[in-house]
């Protein structure tokens, strides 16, 4: 029976991973999205119509990128850390290279920041007379400030200033901007303006493994946060075609909006405007439009913010003023809350185990002060934590040994009472009590280290820091391993080393259950770690495999240990042959 439930029970896994990979590949495809007609606001008599934004087309399933116009000026601010590509076309921001970060590996080429876009960052969107179309005027360059102007209708003035710290400071961050977008009235009437949306930009998939292509919007009202990840937009077949949805052109978020943000895996850009905002948009790019339609990497956002902004008086004005913050991702410079917001370190989207997360990137980064390799950073980490909670493992190892001990007198006990339940409950309660057995004490190092196991995987999902970081054998930490393919699998040292841990702590760790079926079931779970990391980031493989090594060591000494805690053991210190009947020790 224990054999057959075994092989039952293997069999239900192999078939679950099997399912997964099946369903995606052969359930067919959702089909295309309807057209949908645009939604046009009533018409306002008092408002100037020439100063709305007409009408949109019907959108399709993906929205489209648009070409630079050929006669646009390029104007560039830099510093250190960015490269800030404007263009007049908009007045607004073309492109950012983050000039400390490499596009690609081995490359010095660096990163480049809406490279393929819907709209430049922080233009207007569809605000005819003042969008993408229209050419601004350069009035004023400067080593770190750019004007631009226009005029919309011959009756609002239009300036819009931009301001990058050439020198970073306790109060500017390196990878922020600075805009103010003014408008005056030019007359001696009162002039109603529309709502406006500043593009926060188009990103990218970072590539094209499944985290790699981790891209979102993403807004807080002051107390929280919502992400909008690109699956929702892009629909899906379901499993075996159960849930199945359409692709949708985009989605639009209700306000306040404190601040708004648009990322991949490694890189984010976050507009904090001085007043709230009043929604946040999110459209589907197509990034390659020759690429397939089912190919996820062709897909990118491109997200919105707007505004509402208050009639202008006569010869009035008004300002909508803003900071702008494009590059890594990194929790030790969005947390730092003389910059930014206290809660835009949550565009890091550490989940359920932030506070897990928090802790081990804030430790890392520490180590790494002090070692030059963040592979090494990862190897200190864990280790510190191995010796920070020996005492717990101590503790558990030794009631595992116990209940292993007393496994002869439990099953006594089971035969015994099998007809009673409460006695043998009782009894079973008793026999712990004698020889201080937590039926819990093996679980506690599971529990203490899975929490972090989980923090250190979502938080290797988004740490910059970890970006093309080179370790031994791997080239980059943040990607799996993989040093050779065979018959088209890659070959991914790390993760099997992990899996040979693993293996080799079930042995020498006591396994006090007689279940021959739950015994054997225990036998798989290493294989199992193994195809669930394997594609995985190099660093979540090293980060297990030294904990495996440190828990392998430490088991050996645990098991040379004497047990001199155990009570019913110390009652018997004469000799266990005390248990016996009198009349055999004659």
């Amino acid at each position: 029976m224990d054999k057959k439930n075994t092989f039952i029970g293997g069999l239900l896994i192999v078939a679950a991973f099997a399912s997964l990979y099946l369903g995606q590949k052969f359930a067919p495809p959702p089909p295309p999205a309807p057209a949908r007609p645009a939604v046009v606001a009533p018409a306002d008599p008092t408002a100037d119509t020439a100063l709305l934004p007409a009408a949109a087309p019907a959108p399709s399933a993906v929205t489209a990128l648009t070409a630079a116009p050929a006669q646009a000026t390029v104007t560039t601010l830099e510093n250190a850390y960015l490269t800030v590509h404007f263009t007049d076309f908009g007045g607004a921001i073309r492109d950012i290279a983050l000039r400390k970060f490499p596009a690609e590996l081995k490359h010095p080429q660096p990163y480049l920041f809406n490279a393929r876009h819907a709209d430049p960052m922080l233009a207007l969107v569809d605000y005819p007379g003042l969008d993408r179309h229209t050419a601004f005027q350069l009035v004023s360059q400067t080593a770190t400030e750019i004007i631009y102007r226009a005029v919309l209708g011959q009756q609002v003035e239009v300036t819009r200033r931009y301001t990058l710290v050439a020198q970073p400071d306790d109060q500017h961050d390196p990878y922020q901007l600075r805009h103010e977008t003014t408008l005056r009235n030019l007359t001696d009437k009162l002039v109603p303006l529309s709502r406006i949306a500043l593009s926060l930009g188009t990103i990218a998939p970072v590539n094209d493994t499944v985290y790699g292509q981790r891209v979102a919007t993403g807004y807080s009202n002051g107390q929280d946060q919502t992400f909008i990840n690109r699956t929702a937009l892009e629909g899906g077949s379901g499993f075996f075609g159960i849930g199945a949805s359409e692709p949708k052109a985009g989605v639009t978020s209700g306000g306040p909006i404190a601040w708004a943000s648009i990322d991949n895996q490694f890189f984010t850009g976050i507009l904090t405007p001085d007043q709230p905002g009043v929604g946040l948009t999110t459209q589907r790019v197509k990034l390659r439009p020759t690429a397939p339609d089912d190919q996820k990497s062709a897909y990118g956002l491109a997200g919105a913010a707007q505004f509402d902004l208050r009639p202008l008086p006569a010869h009035g004005s008004s300002t909508l003023a803003l900071s702008f913050y494009v590059g890594p991702k990194e929790y030790r410079r969005l947390s730092n809350s003389a910059v930014f917001k206290v809660d835009q370190d949550k565009v890091m989207q550490f989940g359920f185990f932030k506070f897990f997360s928090q802790i081990l990137l804030t430790l890392m980064t520490w180590v790494h002060q002090w070692l030059p390799n963040w592979g090494l950073a990862i190897v200190l980490t864990t280790l510190i934590l191995k010796i920070v909670f020996v005492p717990f493992t101590i503790a558990a190892s030794r009631s595992a040994k116990r209940m292993q001990k007393i496994q002869p007198e439990m099953q006594a006990v089971r035969e015994k009472f099998k007809d009673n339940p409460q006695k043998m409950q009782a009894a079973t309660m008793e026999l712990f009590k004698q020889h201080k057995v937590n039926p819990l004490g093996g679980c506690i190092p599971i529990l203490i280290t899975m929490p972090f196991f989980f923090g250190f995987f979502t938080m290797l999902q988004s740490a910059a820091e970890l970006r093309f970081e080179p370790f031994l054998w791997a080239t980059d930490l943040a990607a799996a391993d993989t040093v050779a393919h065979v018959f088209g699998l890659p070959i991914n040292i790390m993760p099997l080393l992990m899996g040979a841990t693993m293996v080799i702590q079930m042995r020498l760790t006591p396994q006090p259950s007689v279940d021959n079926a739950q015994a054997k079931m225990l036998k798989f779970m290493p294989y199992i770690f193994i195809l669930f990391c394997y594609s995985f980031s190099c660093a979540l493989a090293l980060y297990s495999t030294i904990n495996g090594l440190f828990t392998i060591g430490q088991q050996l000494v645990i098991n040379r240990m004497k047990d001199d805690g155990d009570p019913a053991a110390a009652a018997g210190a004469d000799g266990l042959k005390n248990v016996t009947p009198a009349k055999k020790r004659k």
